[in-house]
């Protein structure tokens, strides 16, 4: 299996049973690959808060979906350890966030990962810092000899 099936195929399975991400916040997994992943979200109104505009809690989980799955992506169980996220512009009821993660390093158990989330006009909303650690198991079941 090369790393891109075998990221897909994270991607797959893990968005399968993503009750928070698919089905709650009506999130679309547009790729996932070795080290990356890309997620996109429409902003409703039930996403508005008191200001009008898009929580950033909302923005949030989608930055924090899309870590999952870049740090998962080598099928090897990893959480977060820690993020921050930046906010940079508003998003409002009608755009659609798109968000692009990237492995900046991995070494032993332990990952580092920025998103970048944007409206469809190219703009960027927020940046997200992940921190990813391993812990037992893997997304799916491997042979031995892959």
């Amino acid at each position: 299996m090369t790393p891109e099936q075998r990221a897909a195929r994270v991607g797959e399975s893990m968005f399968a049973v993503d009750v928070a991400s698919k089905d709650t916040m009506g999130m679309e997994l547009l790729a996932c690959g070795p080290g990356r992943a890309t997620m996109r979200m429409a902003v409703k109104p039930l996403h508005l808060n008191g200001h009008q505009i898009c929580h950033g809690g909302f923005i949030f989980t989608l930055a924090d979906s899309t870590f999952a799955f870049a740090c998962n992506s080598h099928n090897k169980n990893a959480v977060a350890a820690g993020c921050s996220i930046e906010f940079l512009r508003p998003a409002h009821a009608g755009d659609v966030l798109t968000c692009e993660g990237v492995e900046q390093t991995l070494s032993g158990r332990h990952g580092i990962y920025d998103m970048k989330v944007s409206n469809q006009r190219g703009e960027v909303v927020a940046m997200f810092r992940g921190k990813s650690a391993q812990i037992p198991g893997h997304v799916f079941p491997e042979e031995a000899h892959e």
